[in-house]
């Protein structure tokens, strides 16, 4: 086998003989004391003090004024979009190296994706190209920055912090604000990332996290909305509380609104998990120090590493092979020998439901997605 040596090196590293997943979360707190405390409450559902105290305990992390707790990530990525005004006269700016739930986020709002290409030291939307972009194809109209080609609105900029990694988000963020763009973080798996000091989600307009059951920390499923913008954090309760009408006794809904409020019970968990944060990240960091130094000794695979002025949560490692040949012969042993690896993401132009959308040149996704491959990132505490 060619990478015998680096399959037997991740199997030292996790101390195991049998399969080893790609991310497996980790429980080794308070999770079973405030599960059991919840249901002895009779709170399972979207009211209890373990959702006010998990949205309490995230906004103080990231460092916002407000965060409102989702089902789930696409939910949170959801309502950030529809809370900056995107609907089906919109465009949303994103990249097109990304989780489907990006696109299919801006898809809910009957609005259409334009791709733009990274930068491949991040793997996150390139600033250049954003501009680039704007440039030729943008126009100004009463404050509106219109796409001359379609007729549509520019309603936002999406950009993800791929496998943690920080975007040039600062660039990005002065970028929306030259052309009046509302800056949407998609900032689901970059829980514990900083860029130049500050959390990631931020810096924008309205950011949202995921805490899925293979991210940094899990609530099972769940998401969470964050601003500090009062009036869209009150609107965004608001819409994903069904847009209820306080009321002692009467079901009064005043607009079209979501059943998208966290549960209590998956919050209890998302509590314990906030109060271990810095210890995962910690063991993640350490992780990613020793595969660092493990394949800088590989002059054919190059480890991902946090970008200048950033650091990252690395939740998910990632290494470059060669070539795409390499990629998939590395692929197919680690995981017929039960290491669990996986490419990066089918580039979103390349499936069907977005073939035909606009873009620039993506010269840069098409080199990553021929080379990037995820391996095991697990806590080491955990028995997989």
């Amino acid at each position: 086998m060619r990478y015998r040596e680096t399959i037997d090196f991740i199997r030292s590293l996790y101390n195991m003989d049998d399969f080893i997943p790609l991310h497996t979360p980790v429980f080794m707190g308070n999770e079973k004391r405030y599960v059991e405390e919840c249901i002895d409450s009779t709170f399972v559902s979207s009211v209890g003090k373990f959702v006010d105290r998990f949205e309490e305990m995230v906004a103080e992390f990231v460092g916002t004024k407000y965060a409102i707790a989702t089902v789930n990530g696409t939910a949170a990525l959801h309502i950030a979009l529809k809370l900056v005004g995107v609907d089906e006269q919109c465009e949303v700016i994103t990249q097109p190296l990304t989780f489907i739930a990006t696109c299919n986020a801006i898809s809910y709002c009957n609005a259409k994706p334009v791709f733009i290409d990274v930068d491949r030291d991040t793997m996150g939307l390139s600033p250049e190209s954003l501009e680039a972009f704007l440039k030729e194809y943008t126009t100004m109209q009463n404050g509106t920055c219109i796409n001359k080609t379609t007729g549509k609105k520019i309603g936002a900029v999406a950009p993800m912090h791929t496998f943690g990694h920080p975007c040039r988000i600062e660039e990005v963020a002065e970028i929306c604000e030259k052309y009046r763009i509302p800056l949407v973080e998609d900032a689901a798996e970059s829980l514990g990332s900083y860029y130049k000091g500050r959390h990631t989600g931020a810096f924008g307009t309205v950011s949202a996290f995921s805490f899925n059951g293979n991210k940094t920390i899990t609530t099972g499923g769940g998401g969470m909305i964050v601003t500090d913008d009062e009036a869209l954090a009150k609107r965004a309760k608001h819409i994903t509380t069904t847009a209820k009408v306080p009321h002692p006794y009467e079901y009064i809904h005043d607009e079209i609104g979501y059943n998208y409020r966290l549960p209590n019970i998956n919050a209890a968990l998302g509590c314990a998990q906030m109060e271990k944060l810095e210890e995962i990240l910690a063991d993640k960091r350490q992780m990613a120090d020793i595969y660092r130094k493990y394949f800088s000794k590989k002059p054919k695979i190059t480890f991902v590493s946090e970008p200048e002025s950033s650091k990252s949560n690395y939740w998910l490692n990632a290494i470059m092979l060669e070539n795409s040949e390499a990629r998939d012969i590395f692929l197919k042993e680690c995981n017929n020998a039960g290491v669990m690896t996986r490419p990066i993401w089918r580039l979103m132009n390349r499936l069907a439901m977005f073939k035909d959308v606009q873009h620039g040149s993506l010269e840069n996704v098409e080199w990553l997605e021929e080379r990037v491959v995820n391996i095991p990132s697990s806590h080491r505490s955990v028995q997989c």
